[in-house]
């Protein structure tokens, strides 16, 4: 049998038999997000700390290309439907924006990855509180029905390594940056 499709009935299994964690995987696939970012900026505003700035700089640089960049050039490439886009029968307790059918990667774990592993580069601590977030926003797509496992693999680890260069290249440059006004010609 295809791993995918069995964690998929695993975890999305679990889904419309207790409204409580119908309404806990709702609002961590779709709400928790909103917090995270309101939490960001929290720390960016509560700190003069010039290296927090560029954290979130990085962090919300490496997210929107992650999601908009990687994955809009992946769906040049290849499309896979959503567990409720064919005939396979998942419990959908959450809809996805207009016509959107195309699932690989998951543009949530690809955002979320991508800003955690950014963050994790300049603050281990709250790096890895991000990377539990990311993977708790992970996990609920998939139980309310909206992505296969597969998908949020790859939007992980797609987002770990746009995170990771993202922050490479952001470093590289302040480095230049740094060396160019130490040159005095």
């Amino acid at each position: 049998m295809d791993l995918n499709l069995v964690i998929f009935n695993s975890i999305n299994g679990l889904a419309g038999h207790w409204p409580i964690l119908d309404q806990a995987g709702i609002f961590f696939a779709e709400y928790f997000q909103y917090l995270l970012g309101l939490f960001l900026v929290f720390v960016v505003f509560s700190t003069k700390k010039t290296k927090k700035v560029f954290m979130a700089f990085t962090a919300v640089l490496a997210a929107l290309l992650a999601r908009f960049a990687v994955k809009g050039l992946i769906l040049i490439f290849y499309s896979n439907p959503r567990p409720y886009a064919g005939d396979f029968l998942a419990h959908q307790l959450v809809a996805t924006p207009g016509e959107d059918f195309q699932s690989f990667p998951s543009g949530h774990a690809l955002f979320f990855f991508s800003a955690a592993t950014a963050i994790y580069c300049y603050d281990k601590k709250m790096g890895v509180f991000f990377f539990a977030a990311a993977a708790t926003i992970s996990l609920a797509r998939i139980f309310v029905g909206v992505h296969w496992p597969s998908d949020i693999l790859a939007g992980a680890l797609l987002g770990i390594v746009t995170g990771w260069l993202t922050y490479k290249t952001i470093d590289f440059i302040k480095n230049e940056a740094r060396s160019g006004s130490d040159n005095p010609n």
